[in-house]
């Protein structure tokens, strides 16, 4: 009780910040509307505190998000509130911040906003290695087509140090992986709360952020405009978006493929353009398209991994670890299939007590080469199974007369001594045969082949076969 009541709490104190924080965003673009002038307290002081709550609603999520992406976006928003204080520090007061100090706080915002998003895609508390990989090859693959189409007609001669060109070049381009993760998103998830606050949230931040490159490009840009508010209700939304589930479509998994072949598909044609016509895009805009190609690489290595996984996890669910033959599950689902033949149920005679005096590592050594010699002699076709300890299945597309001749093949191999270490062991069979019920009912062939083989151990006869309702 005391549990429930203090995360009702919690949740009542998370409600409260979130209404507090959307209520000063709401006041602070009111001010900015009324008071046109640029102040301290509005937009050094109200305008940060928005991003700065939005980190703390972050960081507190309830535990349905992934901690990653939580931590992630919360380190985003913290930063970028940092890189702006900083840089409307500058613009009150004459003891001036480097700037260098707010480029670096709003480039990390790149990164970690872009983990942070990855990591929102799934419903699941994990993401897998390909979900992962699928997701930036869709970015990355996306972004270079972008900004292609978008930055080759805008492009200037980027002038000054290494630093600033980098940093130049780094602010639009990573407003347009933003945008081509809205789009990833949009085409990884259905429709719901979480994917709408979420997708307008990057929406409201990289729109924001394009219209002040290019209002500053154009001398038009004003400090402190209303327009600003989008970069901190981008942040807000995407912090609230950690409150609601990520819904889950079972198409997704084809989807992120589909969409990571076509993203690579594009960068690949975009590469073949800039080799056909050199000089044409820039190189930072063509190393998105390297990198959608390194990375496509390494996807397939991780696929033909997890495949092969998958294919000898698949093999080891329908087989014997000791003998390597069919397990019991296995012999059930052909028997399933047989409409005509017979099923043979074998039960070592003596098995017990060289498995007690030997010792168990000689009881497998044992059921090994006795499976190899049952094997031998099986049909084409035919097919055998370890059911569990010394007893055995075998199913055969055959005739009745046939049928004697395996039972009789089989109890053959058992005729000779069998090498155990140092040891040479004698052990018999039982069998069990009865007709694969022609109604398709495995469990009374199975039941009708268990009497058989239970007679036949009993009677000492070696072989039973049951026909047609009687035992012969």
């Amino acid at each position: 009780m005391a549990i429930l009541l203090l995360t009702m709490q919690r949740e009542k104190r998370y409600t409260i910040l979130k209404c507090i924080t959307a209520g000063i965003l709401i006041i602070h673009l009111g001010a900015r509307l009324v008071f046109p002038t640029p102040n301290i307290l509005i937009d050094l002081i109200g305008f940060n505190i928005v991003g700065l709550l939005s980190a703390v609603i972050a960081f507190n999520a309830p535990v349905i998000s992934d901690r990653i992406s939580a931590v992630t976006i919360g380190m985003a928003c913290s930063i970028w509130s940092m890189g702006s204080f900083f840089s409307t520090w500058n613009s009150f007061f004459e003891l001036n911040i480097p700037e260098s100090a707010s480029d670096i706080c709003y480039s990390l915002f790149y990164p970690l906003i872009f983990l942070g998003v990855v990591r929102s895609f799934t419903h699941k508390r994990s993401i897998s290695a390909l979900e992962l990989l699928d997701s930036v090859i869709i970015a990355v693959g996306f972004t270079s087509v972008l900004a292609a189409f978008l930055l080759k007609p805008a492009m200037i001669s980027f002038e000054g140090s290494a630093f600033s060109v980098f940093i130049s070049i780094l602010y639009p381009v990573g407003d347009i992986v933003i945008l081509a993760m809205v789009l990833v998103y949009v085409l990884l998830t259905p429709i719901s709360i979480r994917s709408l606050l979420l997708s307008g949230g990057l929406l409201s931040f990289a729109l924001s952020d394009l219209f002040f490159i290019w209002s500053s490009l154009n001398s038009t840009y004003k400090f402190g405009s209303a327009s600003d508010n989008g970069w901190i209700l981008g942040l807000l939304l995407l912090s609230i978006s950690l409150s609601y589930l990520s819904p889950e479509s079972k198409f997704s998994d084809k989807i992120s493929s589909y969409s990571a072949t076509i993203a690579l598909i594009s960068s690949t044609c975009l590469l073949g353009v800039a080799a056909l016509k050199p000089g044409y895009f820039p190189s930072f805009i063509l190393l998105p398209g390297f990198i959608t190609i390194a990375l496509a690489f390494i996807r397939m290595s991780f696929a033909l991994t997890e495949a092969n996984t998958a294919g000898t996890e698949r093999i080891l669910a329908r087989t014997d670890e000791l003998t390597g033959l069919s397990n019991r599950r296995n012999f059930l689902m052909q028997l399933n299939q047989l409409k005509i033949g017979y099923i043979f149920l074998l039960d070592l005679d003596g098995f017990k007590k060289i498995n007690d005096t030997l010792g168990h590592e000689a009881g497998d050594q044992l059921l090994r080469q006795v499976a190899n010699r049952f094997t031998r002699v099986l049909p084409a076709g035919a097919q055998i199974a370890r059911l569990g300890g010394d007893e055995f299945g075998v199913v055969a597309q055959i005739e009745l007369k046939e049928a004697n001749e395996l039972a009789q093949s089989i109890r053959a191999t058992l005729s000779y001594p069998i090498s155990v270490g140092s040891e040479q062991v004698k052990v018999g069979v039982s069998i069990g045969v009865a007709p694969i019920d022609l109604t398709g009912d495995a469990s009374e062939s199975l039941r009708r082949a268990d009497l058989a083989m239970y007679e036949a151990k009993r009677s000492k006869s070696g072989v039973l076969i049951w026909e047609l309702g009687r035992k012969i």
